[in-house]
């Protein structure tokens, strides 16, 4: 649009108003809108958020459950599909914040250990004190 004011020539103020606000407004709100989207950094940020989320509602779900979930507990608990509630799960292990076990019948049990301590520490005494 701009193109055809352009080339057509401008020559009153009704012209230049017309092309401001046919051209030029809309230019400036799409060039806005561009802006605005997220970039990778960002969506990055978004992602190690929702992450770090995930952990944090596993193991507050772990502590409600005496420090042993398995990945079907987290799959009705906190609505996720079941491979990323094993990924995560995994990751947790993978890290040490859990420990993986099995029962006799096969299942996988996640055990949060410092989870399954968090009674005891107002018994807590100073290390040399030990």
């Amino acid at each position: 649009m701009a193109l055809g004011f352009i080339q057509v020539g401008v020559t009153s103020w009704a012209s230049l108003i017309a092309l401001l606000i046919g051209a030029g407004i809309p230019g400036m709100a799409g060039l806005a809108v561009l802006r605005a989207s997220p970039t990778r950094k960002a969506l990055a940020r978004i992602e190690a958020l929702r992450e770090q989320t995930l952990h944090s509602e596993i193991i507050r779900l772990a502590s409600q459950r005496g420090g042993k979930l398995t990945a079907v507990e987290v799959v009705a608990e906190l609505a996720i599909p079941v491979d990323e509630a094993h990924a995560t799960l995994d990751e947790l292990a993978r890290t040490q914040v859990a420990e993986l076990e099995v029962t006799d019948s096969g299942a996988l049990v996640y055990d949060f250990p410092d989870v399954r301590l968090l009674g005891e520490k107002s018994t807590a005494r100073g290390i040399l004190d030990a």
